[in-house]
């Protein structure tokens, strides 16, 4: 399994659901391999990790964040030239240049490590799957978590759309996190309808029960209503949309707080809109959270919102709801596909989320039972399902030996 990211060394989902697929595949017995394009001092108990660069190890998730991050985008990220200049003697500092980096030592890695199938994620991986698959023969599957049109809308950027069809093009199977990733993978990157199959994401039961921060139930002793984001600040996340929610809400409910946990490319345009707007004294920028911290934030929080214009699936929902509180989702993600128990909007309608924020904030019985039933619900929707999903995926390419002869249609710019 290629990756770009994983727990506690991660800047968003993508790394999230690689490490509850890999430790729900591990647990029905599947023999795990986990290569990362640079090395973290990381162990799991469920699976053995390799990494194409030996030479330099980050130390900590800001590291990586700030220099390997395929979330923010590397034509507006500032890199530290000379860490980036260290790693296996690469010039320069593109993401594009380590995406194609990592694919020239793939075959390295396969030839080291005994596999069957070959599992790669996003459009980070897919060229050091394309270069694994040519040396082993092994099947390729290609998982989609979002696509170029999510993360950009329709200003792509082309040579990351190539990567993606050609990924998609190149595999024996792709797996979608949604319904709605499917329908777009088959209609915008014109794939055969049969070679896509969809496997929801899962969540990790863990137990939530972390204090307040201090700061956080001051406010909440002091009778005010905490309404939390949290997320990447990027276009694909709506955070323009909270911003324009949280001012007519105020007009409702002032005595209401709205916390930001997250980062990137859009967060200092956000805090601009907050600014221009004269709302700075109700907002809380947290900036990136991550496990007890981010926890203890979801469970202060009165509802949790997540107005995404694009949101192929989007895990962060069902973690909240584990925490015993409501969410409001767009209908434009893919997890709306899969919960009830919660309240839905269309991401560009601030007037319907304003009236159902409002709604929970002044009703205590439908906080409760939304609180009740969605954590019962998000219960159902484990990582075994999409495990079990997988294996039978597995199962059938190993079983049919169906490995597409590889025939080259991108030049791929390997240095």
């Amino acid at each position: 399994m290629f990756g770009w990211e994983f727990p506690p060394y991660n800047s968003g989902g993508l790394g999230v659901a690689c490490e509850g697929m890999s430790k729900a595949l591990s647990a029905s017995g599947v023999n795990l391999t986990f290569a990362l394009p640079y090395k973290v001092p990381i162990k799991a108990r469920w699976c053995k990790f390799v990494f194409a660069d030996e030479e330099v190890e980050f130390k900590n998730s800001k590291e990586v964040m700030d220099y390997v991050s395929g979330y923010t985008s590397h034509t507006s990220t500032n890199f530290n030239k000379e860490l980036i200049s260290k790693i296996s003697g690469m010039k320069g500092n593109s993401l594009m240049e380590r995406v194609f980096l990592y694919a020239k030592k793939a075959p390295s890695i396969a030839s080291k490590t005994v596999h069957s199938i070959i599992h790669v994620h996003d459009w980070l991986t897919y060229p050091a799957g394309i270069e694994a698959k040519k040396f082993s023969k092994r099947p390729l599957v290609t998982h989609i978590h979002a696509t170029e049109y999510d993360r950009s809308g329709e200003d792509i950027n082309k040579d990351i759309f190539e990567i993606e069809k050609e990924g998609f093009r190149k595999a024996d199977m792709i797996v979608a996190v949604s319904g709605r990733t499917r329908k777009s993978v088959i209609e915008r990157y014109r794939i055969d309808p049969n070679k896509v199959k969809v496997v929801h994401n899962g969540v990790e039961f863990e137990n939530n029960q972390n204090s307040v921060p201090l700061n956080i139930q001051d406010l909440k002793n002091k009778g005010n209503n905490i309404v939390l984001f949290a997320g990447r600040i990027t276009f694909q996340k709506g955070p323009d949309y909270f911003v324009s929610m949280a001012e007519k809400i105020l007009s409702f409910e002032p005595n209401t707080y709205f916390v930001i946990s997250g980062s990137g490319d859009m967060e200092e345009s956000m805090i601009r809109d907050v600014s221009r707007r004269g709302l700075s004294n109700r907002f809380i920028f947290c900036g990136f959270l991550r496990g007890d911290e981010l926890s203890a934030v979801y469970r202060a929080a009165d509802i949790y919102v997540m107005p995404s214009v694009s949101e192929p699936f989007g895990i962060l929902p069902l973690e909240v709801m584990l925490s015993d509180t409501p969410v409001l989702i767009s209908k434009e993600s893919g997890v709306s596909e899969v919960v009830s128990c919660v309240l839905k909007s269309n991401f560009w309608d601030v007037d319907d989320m304003t009236d159902k924020v409002i709604s929970v904030l002044r009703n205590k019985k439908l906080h409760s039972q939304l609180s009740i039933t969605g954590k019962k619900e998000v219960r159902t929707i484990h990582w075994k399902k999409a495990a079990d999903s997988l294996i039978s995926l597995y199962n059938s390419l190993e079983e049919s030996n169906k490995v597409v002869e590889f025939i080259p249609s991108l030049e791929f710019a390997i240095a």
